[in-house]
């Protein structure tokens, strides 16, 4: 019987581990089961090792949007701490100094945002959802942490016109990794290197037309 018990949990363990708990439905647990306030430090212990994906696409998003002149240095120097974080840390979640872990808002606030952002993430977890998941090791996961590191590189560059494909790349690789969506990361990476290799060709064609003029 107790035999029988722990194969049973081994495998209950192990769907779960493939299947994780949607985002979506994760940030309404975290809500419900909350005090009256949220720290950003009980959020990436709350997404565990998801953390790295789910950080990227929170920093990545604002960039999809116009921003005026310099904005990509500001929301570009976060996504190149977590994405070095993603590529270089032995840990398994994101790390966050005490000042801005110990940073915290309403959770009544944080609520009705999720309330907000709930028919967005569901649409997107009907495209990207677990699947062929093959980073089974932080080893493996660093790979994406030194493609992510380069995509938020390019975004902090002030490259005209460069920002915004990385940006989206790197909230579709995000996702996906939020999600445990192999073939969302596959095609999140993809995108990112079309990104760098558009950033390259917008920066060559600047070299060229300078070198013309001067």
């Amino acid at each position: 019987m107790t035999d029988i018990f722990a194969t049973d949990l081994s495998e209950r363990t192990a769907a779960h581990s493939h299947h994780p708990q949607q985002l979506s439905q994760l940030l309404r647990n975290l809500s419900l089961n909350a005090g009256s306030k949220i720290t950003l430090r009980e959020l990436a212990v709350a997404m565990e090792d998801r953390s790295f994906g789910a950080f990227l696409v929170v920093f990545a998003l604002p960039n999809l949007i116009p921003l005026p002149p310099g904005a990509t240095f500001i929301l570009g120097l976060p996504l190149i701490f977590i994405a070095w974080q993603m590529f270089a840390s032995r840990r398994t979640r994101i790390w966050l100094p005490k000042r801005i872990g110990d940073y915290a808002f309403d959770n009544t606030t944080f609520f009705v945002f999720v309330n907000r952002i709930s028919p967005w993430l569901q649409r997107a977890e009907t495209l990207i959802k677990p699947r062929g998941w093959f980073l089974g090791s932080r080893f493996a996961e660093r790979f994406i942490g030194l493609l992510a590191l380069i995509l938020a590189v390019v975004i902090f560059l002030p490259i005209p016109f460069g920002n915004w494909l990385p940006a989206f790349a790197l909230a579709v690789i995000g996702f996906a990794h939020t999600e445990r969506d192999g073939l969302g990361l596959v095609a999140g990476a993809l995108i990112g290197i079309v990104s760098l290799a558009v950033a390259a060709s917008v920066i060559l064609a600047a070299g060229a037309i300078l070198a013309f003029i001067i």
